[in-house]
C-alpha cells in the first residue's frame, strides 16, 4: 500500500519563501526515490507556515529517501528557518486523482 505524509512546518517571520524554495529544490531525486506525489504549499492565513503533501510507494521509499544528500543537505539548510512547530500526519493512501492506480499497489 502506498504510504502518505502530510507536514505543516512553522517557519521564522519572513523565511517561508526560502524554505518552500529548499523543499522544491531537488524534487526529481524525490521522484527517483519512489514519491508518486509532492506538493508544496502555502496559506495566505498562515504567512509562517509551509505544508508539504507527499504520496509514496511505500513507506520504506519515503525512509530511504532521507539518506540522499542533496535531501539531507536541504533539510540541514531549511532547520535554522523552522520555529520547531511542526506537525506531521501519515496516512495510508486509498487512492485520488494523479495516482496511476486508485488504492496504490
Amino acid at each position: 500500500m502506498r504510504y502518505g505524509l502530510m507536514v505543516k512546518m512553522g517557519v521564522k517571520p519572513g523565511q517561508r519563501d526560502a524554505v518552500v524554495s529548499l523543499v522544491m529544490r531537488d524534487v526529481e531525486a524525490v521522484r527517483a526515490a519512489g514519491c508518486d506525489v509532492y506538493v508544496v504549499g502555502t496559506s495566505p492565513t498562515e504567512p509562517d507556515v509551509v505544508f508539504v503533501t507527499e504520496v509514496w510507494a511505500s513507506r520504506e521509499a519515503h525512509r530511504a529517501s532521507m539518506q540522499i544528500p542533496s535531501i539531507q543537505a536541504a533539510i540541514s539548510e531549511a532547520m535554522p528557518m523552522l520555529t520547531g512547530a511542526f506537525h506531521q500526519t501519515e496516512f495510508d493512501v486509498a487512492g485520488g486523482l494523479g495516482l496511476d492506480e486508485p488504492g496504490g499497489s
